[in-house]
């Protein structure tokens, strides 16, 4: 698990304060439809940070899609309610996906 924890560290180029929120994306299932730095089937948490930068509902409305889903944004495959994850780890998600550049 380590091994690819750092896999995935190494390849998406994030700074170590970002390591402990790549591991809660990780343990929430989030890098199996999205990446730091790639759209797989969601869009790229970079690309996210960049279409919400400056906007000052951004935490609050990406916590409620983590949470409750949500589609039509970035084309026409919803994103699934993530009922494994709790309002507290969605806003710790979004605030680091917003900070990335």
């Amino acid at each position: 698990m380590k091994r690819v924890l750092f896999a995935l560290v190494a390849a998406a180029t994030v700074t170590a304060p970002a390591f402990a929120d790549l591991a809660l994306a990780t343990s929430k299932n989030c890098l199996a439809c999205h990446a730091v730095d790639k759209k797989v089937v969601g869009p790229a948490y970079k690309d996210v940070a960049k279409k919400y930068a400056g906007q000052k509902d951004a935490v609050d409305k990406l916590t409620a899609k983590v949470m409750k889903g949500g589609a039509g944004v970035w084309g026409p495959v919803p994103m699934p309610a993530n009922t494994q994850v709790n309002e507290a780890e969605a806003r710790k998600l979004v605030t680091w996906v917003l900070s990335l550049k």
